[in-house]
């Protein structure tokens, strides 16, 4: 029976505050606790984004809950955790994060086929509260003209 991707966590604001540019896969670094947590769907992905620091990327502001059996080896929720890419990869999106507008936000937490831990990293670039509106109101008239073609067909 092979095992399939299963998706613990996904940032659906990201998809609304930024235009999604490309994505990457990258691995993470946890503790034993953490790793505990993320499988029991412990975890927060809201307000989270990447940096490069000294040449590694590591992400801020991602909230998993400290094991419920975990005694004196739980550890901080909020604390940054290192991502882990191929060095040509993180320099490269370094290139891209100095340019302007262009940041690194985590899109969902999967794990593998083989059972690892993964996060989904975007190069984004941030929307202005016009185009937000704008995608509102062209999904809302879709969702009409789809209402319409039901109730023609009826």
């Amino acid at each position: 029976m092979a095992k399939t991707v299963r998706d613990i966590a996904t940032n659906r604001k990201a998809r609304h505050d930024f235009f999604i540019e490309e994505t990457y896969e990258a691995g993470i670094a946890l503790k034993g606790t953490e790793v505990k947590s993320i499988r029991a769907g412990k975890i927060n992905l809201k307000d989270s984004y990447a940096l490069i620091e000294n040449g590694e990327l590591l992400l801020y502001n991602m909230h998993i809950s400290p094991y419920e059996k975990g005694n004196r080896f739980n550890h901080d929720p909020k604390r940054p955790r290192k991502l882990l890419m191929h060095k040509r990869e993180i320099m490269r999106l370094f290139g891209y994060v100095r340019e302007k507008g262009y940041s690194l936000v985590p899109l969902r937490v999967y794990i593998n086929e083989k059972g690892l831990v993964k996060v989904e990293i975007a190069l984004a670039k941030g929307k202005k509260l016009y185009d937000k509106r704008k995608e509102i109101a062209k999904r809302d008239a879709e969702r009409q003209m789809q209402k319409a073609l039901k109730e023609r067909f009826r």
